[in-house]
């Protein structure tokens, strides 16, 4: 049974339009103009219990209105949201003491205090028992290494280190449902490596729930088996990561080293060239032909080593949305 049921759900703004010039503004003043914009349209999933789904989409695709909706913070216009069976914008006491919402560009930490003392108001705030509450802190400040740092004023801590305490603030009432919006925005790559892994022992241990937004692939490649694509506030994709390479890219990239450091100029024709740094060449060959260039490019030319990987998942992606938003226009013409 899913514990995250999204069926059909719109969310619909009301945004007023300014218009330009004088004599319009002042008009305006009297008489505004709206217009409606769908952030969600029909947008439909499930997630069944201890899955980390990765939620993607371009920026203004819904993905932050759809984790608004799903924490309660807003409402959806139509269609049903229900998580671990309750409807998030009654906003039940029951439901918040059982999900966390962690936004990278929000704080919920006080600035001029120590991460303990925020720690401190969380555990009146969910009523957790003091020996529940000792023994999660010390599991998840040895999990993310801070031990030595929740006494420090949270302004006097780098970056990476305050987005491990808003992690630990996030976790301490031990919620089933993780919502996860941009976690390792801005950090640097040894920061955004410890929040994955925290991430990826939590989940192994505790079997919590995550829906995971980010910009970085690496964080959605290392911690997602799945995912879900959205873009205008429509589903795209709702599966394997690796499918997506499948589905939209129709070509591999291929790496030739050249024998004694000798690389053909002919060899540039063999293909769309990514990258020359002699003796290396890096080509964009035909995925249904890949078996055949490959073996073709081995006998005519002497090669050291070759490697054919799938393209980036990242080009797949912005290749995807752009798929997307140009079947999206011809439909609307």
């Amino acid at each position: 049974m899913s514990v995250i049921h999204v069926r059909n759900v719109k969310k619909v703004y009301r945004v007023h339009e300014k218009p330009q010039g004088l004599r319009a503004s002042l008009k305006a003043l009297v008489r505004r103009q709206y217009k409606m914009v769908n952030a969600v349209d029909g947008l439909s999933f499930d997630i069944e219990p201890g899955e980390m789904v990765g939620f993607l989409g371009p920026n203004g695709a819904g993905k932050t209105t759809t984790l608004k909706m799903l924490s309660g913070l807003i409402y959806p216009t139509a269609g049903e949201v229900r998580v671990l069976d309750f409807i998030p914008h009654e906003r039940r006491n029951a439901y918040r003491r059982q999900f966390a919402l962690l936004m990278g560009q929000k704080n919920q930490l006080w600035w001029d205090l120590p991460a303990s003392e925020s720690f401190r108001l969380h555990q009146e705030i969910y009523s957790i028992p003091s020996d529940r509450y000792t023994r999660v802190l010390g599991e998840l400040t040895e999990l993310l290494d801070v031990g030595d740092l929740v006494n420090q004023p949270v302004r006097e801590l780098s970056l990476g280190e305050r987005m491990k305490m808003e992690l630990i603030a996030a976790l301490l009432h031990s919620p089933s449902i993780l919502f996860l919006d941009e976690p390792t925005i801005g950090l640097d790559v040894v920061a955004q490596a410890g929040i994955r892994q925290c991430l990826r022992e939590y989940n192994r241990n505790r079997k919590v729930t995550c829906l995971l937004t980010s910009h970085y692939m690496q964080d959605i490649e290392a911690l997602c088996a799945r995912v879900i694509v959205i873009n205008k506030g429509r589903l795209i994709h709702d599966g394997p990561l690796a499918d997506i390479v499948d589905r939209f890219a129709d070509y591999k990239v291929v790496t030739l080293r050249f024998h004694n450091g000798r690389m053909p100029e002919a060899v540039a024709t063999s293909g769309a060239v990514l990258d020359i740094t002699p003796p290396t060449i890096t080509l964009r060959l035909a995925r249904a032909s890949i078996a055949e260039q490959a073996s073709r490019l081995l006998s005519e030319y002497a090669i050291d080593d070759i490697s054919v990987e799938d393209p980036p998942i990242e080009d797949v992606i912005a290749a995807m949305f752009g798929r997307e938003s140009e079947e999206q226009e011809a439909a609307d013409a």
